[in-house]
């Protein structure tokens, strides 16, 4: 058996820390001040015992460094982890020679233990097993026996929850936005830690702060308040993340100080990783597309950031809509696109064009090289049919144009439009 015994430097982050573990592990408890992790079953699939200590124990961008000390027993373990905490030198005969106060069972009996002569654990165990457990329990001589590995060790092995969710107490009164962000970074860590341990992406997330009054001049306030921030595609980005995040809190007023602050997952997808190919293309550095769109839609306004949206739809000038671009994820398609002789520039208002001689003018006489085809279509709408015969034309002083006849009912004149310019 191989044991692990880590204590982050940060009491806050020992959560993260057990939940950082299982991605090595699946057997991890938290006793008393430490996490402790048999590695023994599954080193192997990390490459042997060196490369799995760096993975685990590696620099991380979200954690803070963790001691740590190992043992072929979980107590043996602990029991160095302690010594190096206290500043200790190990003894040269492990555990023969490690004191009885690195051992939880027995530090209650030190005292007693010691004025017979017994400090070590050595010493301990030489000691008549029946007249120990009469005398100090049963409890010190089992917990001897597991140290010793003359048992089997169990705990109660962690789990990693179906969804984050994290409550803490600030550390004073939070009345802005920076004042929050800043606890919400750590909960932001620690949520990156659980979606790398569960390999999931993040699609939508709740803050909540617990308002510490309840009432301002008079009026009654809302016992907590909430912020929902959602992403157009699922992310492990944390950097992405908080800078949504604290767009979104600049933005949000607080009512009153707060005292908590509390962090929880929505929506979370199976995350697909990131882009390991060898083409530079597919690797670009820098900010993705819709992480812009994501901050700048947060910045400016949903309404002023917009994209087009294809339509099923014969008229042009109703083939696509402006759509803010913060939740327009769908793909175009391709029953939707455009035809090649589309012109680039399709005008706001179709504008009427002088006929003369049955000839339309737009900058001079217009020559029809090309008919492109005919609609009738829009007798849904509002009860106004379209009914169009649509032409390539060449200007003398424009170049070539896009021009629609709109065919003649009952009798009537046939009139002409201009709807497109071509570069």
């Amino acid at each position: 058996m191989y044991w692990i015994a880590l204590c982050p430097s940060r009491e806050d982050e020992r959560t993260a820390w057990g939940w950082r573990a299982l991605r090595y592990t699946p057997r991890v408890a938290a006793v008393e001040e430490a996490l402790l992790l048999e590695v023994s079953t599954c080193e192997r699939l990390w490459g042997g015992r060196r490369r799995l200590l760096k993975q685990l124990l590696g620099k991380s961008d979200v954690l803070s460094a963790a001691t740590w000390a190992d043992g072929d027993t979980s107590l043996i373990a602990l029991a160095k982890l302690r010594s190096q905490m206290q500043g200790r030198d190990l003894p040269a005969k492990v555990p023969d020679d490690l004191s009885l106060e690195l051992l939880s069972q027995a530090a209650e009996h030190v005292a007693t233990l010691e004025r017979v002569g017994c400090r070590t654990w050595g010493q301990l165990s030489e000691l008549p097993r029946a007249g120990v457990s009469r005398r100090f329990g049963a409890v010190l001589v089992d917990a001897l026996d597991r140290a010793y590995g003359q048992q089997p060790e169990t705990y109660d092995w962690l789990t990693l929850p179906e969804d984050f969710d994290m409550k803490v107490e600030l550390t004073a009164l939070a009345t802005s936005a920076p004042e929050l962000m800043w606890t919400a970074q750590r909960l932001l860590s620690q949520l990156q830690v659980w979606l790398q341990s569960r390999n999931r992406g993040v699609l939508a997330l709740e803050l909540e702060w617990t308002l510490d009054l309840r009432r301002i001049d008079g009026k009654p306030l809302p016992p907590s308040e909430m912020l929902e921030v959602r992403t157009a595609q699922p992310t492990q980005d944390m950097a992405h993340l908080r800078k949504l995040v604290n767009e979104h809190l600049t933005r949000t007023p607080i009512s009153a100080p707060a005292n908590h602050l509390r962090l929880r997952s929505l929506e979370t997808t199976p995350w697909g990783g990131r882009t390991t190919s060898l083409l530079p293309e597919d690797n670009k550095k820098g900010e993705a597309l819709h992480q812009l769109v994501e901050r700048l839609s947060v910045r400016l306004g949903e309404n002023n950031v917009l994209v087009p949206q294809m339509l099923q739809d014969h008229r042009p000038e109703k083939m696509q809509r402006w759509v803010p671009a913060r939740h327009n994820t769908s793909q175009p398609n391709p029953e939707t696109s455009p035809d090649a002789l589309y012109p680039p520039w399709l005008l706001k208002r179709p504008i009427e064009l002088e006929v003369r001689n049955n000839v339309p003018h737009y900058q001079g006489p217009l020559r029809r090289p090309v008919r492109l085809y005919r609609i009738e279509t829009g007798w849904w709408d509002e009860g106004k049919p379209v009914f169009r015969d649509y032409f390539i034309a060449r200007s003398e002083r424009a170049g070539l144009v896009w021009v629609f006849r709109e065919r003649p009912v009952a009798g009537g004149q046939a009139r002409w439009f201009l709807q497109g310019l071509y570069a």
